[in-house]
């Protein structure tokens, strides 16, 4: 009203109260501002601190959670059996590319032959032979996870029996 706010002052240049405003008015709507600021205030620091509560919870899991995932992993990596080979190159279209045998897979079992039983490549070279035109079942690690391909060894353009 007639330019007062909530700073301005009430009263003139004499320290008389001002007659162009109605002083009860402003005064009582001050009031009720401050009161509602008052609210404003202790809503907004109610909100703060549930959302502080929140993320302190958000948090605790989000720990717990790693530490989990964490503790599985490990299990897990204990879990998988030992390769006793890796693969270090497989040549497009031969047999074993067609199987799905990859780079850096590490084997685990190649027919007959495992950990237990392996003492040098001949093993996989006198099984592959055995076992032409016929599927051979093959496990392997391949990023931490096992997996298992049938791989059939034959003749092909390339060298060898799987390439």
């Amino acid at each position: 009203q007639k330019g007062v706010g909530m700073n301005e002052p009430l009263v003139d240049a004499e320290g008389f109260p001002r007659d162009d405003i109605d002083l009860y008015q402003v005064r009582t709507a001050r009031h009720n501002i401050i009161c509602l600021q008052n609210d404003h205030k202790a809503l907004m620091k109610q909100v703060e601190e549930a959302l502080h509560q929140l993320h302190a919870r958000e948090k605790e899991k989000h720990a717990k959670d790693e530490a989990e995932a964490l503790a599985e992993a490990m299990s897990r990596n204990q879990s998988l059996p030992q390769a006793f080979a890796k693969v270090n190159a497989v040549t497009p279209g031969s047999p074993a590319s067609i199987s799905g045998l990859q780079v850096d897979d590490e084997i685990v079992e190649f027919g007959s032959v495992n950990v237990n039983n392996f003492q040098n490549l001949q093993n996989i070279a006198t099984v592959v032979q055995h076992s032409e035109g016929r599927p051979l079942s093959v496990t392997v690690i391949r990023s931490g996870k096992k997996m298992h391909m049938g791989l059939t060894p034959k003749r092909w353009a390339g060298k060898g029996l799987l390439g």
